[in-house]
């Protein structure tokens, strides 16, 4: 039997696989809103039998978004029109729908990436928030820290647009705290230069994300999964490490995390990151085996055999495909002919599966 294709239990949630299609920007929104756009993109998906689909990173207000464009869950338009995607998957698919809730923190207000993807000029920009006044970079906006009241008003956010995804049934909730986003900048120490409470020593530096978990964690039902992405690492010398994200995930595990999603990079233009297939597995197999979370790899994984040794080889849980499915939504009908595993299809597209099946017998 293929590791890719055994299912997996999280809380009262099957997953038919161990398959999961990342949160993907599409900078399509219209103040925060889902369009038309969102609906095809999802509509390929859908019907493509991942054991699990992740919406894109939907913001918990509307100055936490990174561009204009960005996905959003904070007022009830936008709760409304994800509606209508979630029913598409309800009516068609075969696949649970989580979303990622994030705040983009002082990565907020630049430009969609066709556009440039550089900080807004002033006609248009908004005001950024982070954990000190630093900016990401040369020519960035610089944030303004983050004091008591606005730590509080952001895990209301949080608070609230987790309310709206239980409203909505999403299946799963993952926070987003990996990229340089504001949970993000408060772990790392590149970021995070407070002499307060939240600042300092590596668990004060913890301690807004796990706030904000805990906060989630109460208002989001407890039969249903929830986690988070964090950055393995930073890639920069004093920055993150991933030793830094065993402890983190041991934290979390205690407040009742379900899975984490190990990703990185993001806080600093002067990372350093050693690209290639799989680049990131390592982080996700090092917390695997240090706290036995539920573990999702990331990061330049594209072939189904690879895939497949990932599993197999007990280096994570699941494996989470974003390009890939971009360049071919089909993915997983064709990781399951490579590797003997099953998929759901649609009966609609039955024809298409058969007649490949038929050629190649």
């Amino acid at each position: 039997m293929s590791a890719l294709f055994a299912p997996l239990n999280l809380k009262n949630l099957t997953l038919a696989n161990r398959i999961v299609v990342s949160p993907m920007c599409q900078y399509s929104a219209i103040d925060g809103t889902a369009t038309d756009w969102h609906l095809g993109h999802h509509a390929a998906f859908a019907v493509s039998g991942p054991g699990l689909v992740l919406f894109e990173a939907t913001h918990v207000s509307a100055v936490g978004r990174i561009t204009p464009g960005c996905l959003g869950l904070y007022s009830d338009d936008n709760e409304r029109a994800l509606a209508r995607i979630i029913k598409l998957y309800r009516d068609y698919g075969g696949s649970p729908v989580g979303v990622q809730l994030a705040h983009a923190g002082r990565k907020a207000s630049v430009d969609v990436p066709w556009a440039g993807g550089k900080p807004l000029g002033p006609d248009r920009a908004w005001p950024t928030v982070a954990p000190s006044a630093i900016a990401f970079d040369d020519g960035w906006q610089v944030p303004a820290a983050l004091d008591e009241a606005g730590i509080k008003q952001v895990k209301q956010q949080f608070v609230e647009a987790t309310r709206r995804a239980a409203r909505l049934g999403f299946d799963v909730v993952e926070l987003h705290g990996a990229h340089g986003y504001l949970m993000s900048t408060f772990l790392s120490p590149l970021s995070n230069t407070r002499t307060d409470g939240y600042g300092g020593s590596r668990d004060k530096r913890m301690r807004f994300p796990l706030e904000i978990f805990e906060a989630v964690r109460q208002v989001w039902p407890a039969d249903r999964p929830l986690g988070l992405r964090v950055s393995g690492s930073d890639f920069v010398e004093g920055g993150w490490t991933p030793d830094d994200t065993v402890a983190f995930a041991g934290e979390l595990k205690r407040l009742g995390c379900d899975f984490i999603d190990v990703s990185g990079g993001g806080v600093s233009p002067r990372q350093q990151i050693p690209v290639g297939p799989g680049y990131q597995v390592p982080f996700a197999e090092k917390v695997r085996r240090a706290t036995g979370l539920t573990t999702m790899a990331v990061g330049m994984i594209t072939e189904p055999h690879q895939a497949e040794a990932i599993i197999a080889s007990g280096q994570a849980d699941l494996v989470a495909l974003a390009r890939a499915f971009l360049r071919n939504p089909r993915w997983v009908w064709d990781a399951a002919d490579a590797l003997g595993g099953e998929a759901f299809c649609p009966p609609q597209y039955l024809r298409g599966r058969a007649a490949r099946h038929a050629a190649r017998a």
